[in-house]
């Protein structure tokens, strides 16, 4: 049953999103920015709703008061797809992700996500590369977005963790406004290079914003991995027994 779940998931993706892509195509050309944004999001939400009734996949959001009311940097654990799609819909301002510009050059995906305002790097720019992250991330957060970034850079598998990057942090102090780390347990219904989805709640933790001024890329991502990681085994104590028994071990 789960197989044939996850089969008709996979048949909505390409019935509902190639033609969804390429109404937002055509239309985004006469629309405003802010418009093109949610008519994006509208997309995810769809996709939320088609997913917790035809997968099982709900949700639930704690420390949403966490979030500020102005611009900011949200840092968030990735382990699948779900956060992904997932965040656009439930936060209450545009986000805007940071992504490699080859993106830009998938069919249908990447044309519609070229008319919308996110943040593309183009590495072959080298070290100018994020100085143009700065300055696109600024004028989005003018507009009244926020940054989101995957500090691991990559989904990272349940129960594990990855080197947490400075990119954010550097970027949220160039930027002169806090981050928001954020926690959540996706993995376990959206694993990563997965086509099995499996019913469950996301538990999505946000945190406080941490200040970033006066401090260096180095302690801001400290305190980020610190609050998320700790977050992460509160969540979700199961996944991490393995790795708790192991730091045990090599302490005795």
């Amino acid at each position: 049953m789960r197989f044939l779940r996850s089969l008709l998931l996979f048949i909505y993706f390409i019935v509902f999103t190639v033609p969804y892509a390429t109404a937002c195509f055509i239309a985004f050309p006469f629309m405003h920015a802010d418009r093109r944004y949610w008519m994006a999001v509208g997309w995810c939400r769809t996709t939320l709703a088609v997913v917790r009734h035809l997968n099982g996949i709900r949700y639930r959001i704690e420390g949403f008061e966490n979030l500020p009311d102005g611009p900011a940097v949200l840092l968030s654990k990735h382990q699948s797809a779900w956060e992904t799609l997932a965040f656009p819909a439930l936060m209450p301002r545009p986000l805007c992700y940071v992504f490699k510009r080859e993106l830009l050059y998938v069919p249908f995906f990447g044309w519609a996500l070229g008319m919308l305002k996110m943040v593309h790097i183009n590495r072959k720019e080298g070290k100018n590369a994020f100085v143009s992250v700065i300055k696109q991330g600024r004028l989005r957060m003018d507009e009244g977005a926020w940054v989101i970034m995957f500090p691991e850079g990559t989904r990272i598998p349940v129960g594990k963790q990855g080197k947490y990057k400075t990119g954010g942090p550097r970027f949220a102090i160039e930027a002169g406004v806090p981050v928001v780390p954020i926690a959540h347990n996706a993995g376990h219904v959206w694993p990563r290079n997965s086509f099995m989805k499996y019913p469950g709640i996301v538990t999505v933790s946000i945190g406080k914003p941490i200040e970033t001024t006066g401090l260096t890329p180095d302690e801001v991502n400290t305190r980020v991995e610190a609050w998320i990681e700790t977050e992460m085994r509160r969540i979700d104590p199961a996944a991490y027994r393995d790795t708790a028994s192991t730091a045990a071990t090599a302490r005795i």
